[in-house]
């Protein structure tokens, strides 16, 4: 497992069953959030989206299968895994959960082992570097476990920043990401940065945080430190489709390594 926790979202109504699975999770490196029923499974995904769902089918007001399907029908929360976790071992039923979202099935009563490792089967699937995972893009290796970064055989020196930075960029390297999804993914919730609603800064302030310039400055620092490291010595660049910080339009970039730019230079783009 690396040192950074992936987030699991454990809902089960039974208080028991509850905390027997978060201490399991919490005892294989995971970091857990507990929801005792559907409608509060559903704001926490809200307000902080995890890395899997281990959710129980048979719920009170809002079941299971109806949060899978809630959460399956947005795009924001499309690609969280879902385990579902129930009593009805019937084919019918096995077939209902997967046909509603569920990336896997899992009927009750479990081995709390074979569980463990479905969920770590599912994270890598989709979060690889957190379940250390090695990952490759073209000449750049990452080892998730050893927290090292090789660029054509050449170890590269990175922070803890950057280094969950390109972690982030190579799970899904053809993905965009917006700028609110890395502070949350890279940086997390707790870190308070100004945005243009500049909703973080006021509560930064209002709790006597780090000031949000200082804040915002640790972050460029991270992404001019990235660039630098895995800037091309040569080589033809390479081209994608970014959003434009300043009118938010889908907009084609062209990385040039011989100007100095690097494969990191869509983080920007301008129109």
């Amino acid at each position: 497992m690396s040192s950074e926790q992936p987030t699991v979202l454990l809902v089960e109504d039974e208080p028991a069953q509850r905390e027997v699975l978060a201490y399991n999770l919490e005892a294989d490196g995971f970091r857990v959030l507990t929801a005792g029923n559907g409608e509060e499974a559903l704001m926490i995904v809200a307000e902080t989206p995890p890395d899997i769902i281990v959710l129980d089918w048979m719920m009170p007001n809002v079941s299971g299968i109806e949060v899978c399907r809630q959460l399956k029908t947005r795009s924001a929360t499309r690609g969280i895994p879902i385990i579902m976790l129930s009593a009805r071992s019937e084919e019918v039923d096995r077939v209902r959960g997967l046909e509603t979202g569920a990336d896997d099935y899992v009927i009750k009563p479990y081995s709390l082992v074979e569980l463990m490792a479905r969920v770590r089967a599912q994270l890598r699937r989709t979060r690889p570097a957190s379940v250390g995972e090695r990952l490759e893009y073209q000449d750049i290796v990452l080892d998730a476990e050893t927290h090292r970064v090789t660029r054509r055989e050449k170890p590269l020196k990175l922070g803890p920043t950057e280094f969950r930075l390109l972690a982030t960029f190579m799970e899904k390297p053809g993905r965009v990401w917006s700028r609110e999804q890395l502070l949350d993914r890279v940086w997390g919730r707790d870190i308070y940065v100004d945005t243009p609603h500049r909703g973080r800064a006021y509560r930064a302030a209002a709790q006597g945080a780090v000031p949000a310039w200082r804040r915002r400055s640790a972050a460029h620092r991270a992404r001019r430190g990235l660039r630098a490291r895995l800037r091309r010595p040569g080589g033809a660049g390479a081209s994608g489709q970014a959003r434009c910080q300043a009118c938010h339009k889908s907009t084609l970039f062209r990385c040039s390594p011989r100007s100095g730019e690097s494969i990191l230079a869509h983080m920007t783009p301008k129109c």
